[in-house]
């Protein structure tokens, strides 16, 4: 028997002018988000700020991570106008700080590298003071396809470590865990571009676990660490083992100040693009 949601990760349904903008504006430009495909808790509190998470190269991804939402099929063809409209949607909402993320797509030779980098070109293109932080795969951990990344010059790059390593394996069954470090600090290394990563919790790990997985994206140079309560999308997925109090919430704050890290989001329903530009 799953255990019952508690209060603090309910989210009630807001339905309002903002909302209906927001999801206007997506619809006509025929753009998908993360606050959809993934059903994240916090879609209709940024769609009341005009914001929404922008998820590009289709809703269908090539891997099939036990946790995720979004589902793993064949692939989308890639729509070669979706950069114009991504951009064009950023200046309709008026944004100041856009976030883009996309599915996993193996199938391409740079995994949609030069994608993101036309995404980036075209919203500079409209809206020259935007800043932009883009949210990827691993893209197997290919130096070319990142090279492709840092030539343009996100504001902020951010790749998931999703959670420690001991369950990495299980949860991220195509993924691995050194490669996406190694990605983290190949960017860091390479560039003056801002690193983030985030992780779930409540799937079986330990405060100690969670300390050493902190240190790591540390020692990779990560800049930014987010970190929030996971919450299952359904029964064929993973499932809860632990919901977090809001003290041991608290506790992971100290955690991650002891492990030096300066600037971070952590809570139950913080998510890696939660309030994204309240921490750069």
């Amino acid at each position: 028997m799953r255990e019952r949601l508690p209060e603090y990760l309910k989210r009630p349904i807001i339905d309002t002018d903002s909302t209906k903008k927001v999801r206007r504006i997506l619809k006509n430009r025929c753009l998908n988000t993360v606050c959809e495909n993934a059903r994240c808790p916090n879609k209709n509190e940024c769609y009341t700020k005009n914001t929404a998470t922008f998820l590009i190269m289709g809703n269908t991804c090539t891997r099939n991570c036990r946790y995720c939402n979004i589902g793993c099929s064949r692939p989308e063809l890639i729509d070669e106008n979706e950069p114009i409209h991504l951009a064009e949607a950023v200046k309709d909402l008026g944004l100041k700080y856009a976030v883009i993320t996309s599915v996993t797509r193996d199938d391409l030779p740079d995994g949609g590298a030069s994608h993101f980098a036309r995404c980036i070109e075209e919203i500079r293109k409209l809206s020259k003071d935007v800043k932009i932080e883009i949210l990827t795969p691993d893209f197997k951990g290919d130096k070319k396809a990142l090279d492709i990344i840092i030539n343009s010059a996100p504001d902020v790059f951010n790749h998931n470590i999703e959670t420690v390593r001991s369950i990495f394996k299980y949860a991220r069954p195509q993924g691995n865990y050194d490669i996406s470090l190694g990605v983290l600090k190949y960017i860091k290394d390479n560039s003056s571009i801002i690193t983030k990563s985030g992780l779930m919790v409540g799937l079986g790990e330990s405060f100690t676990q969670i300390e050493e997985t902190f240190n790591d994206l540390k020692n990779a140079g990560c800049d930014i660490i987010t970190a929030g309560q996971y919450i299952q999308p359904s029964k064929a997925h993973m499932a809860v083992e632990k919901y977090y109090s809001l003290d041991e919430f608290e506790n992971l704050k100290e955690i991650a100040k002891n492990c030096g890290i300066k600037n971070y989001q952590i809570g139950p329903l913080v998510r890696s693009s939660y309030r994204a530009a309240e921490l750069v």
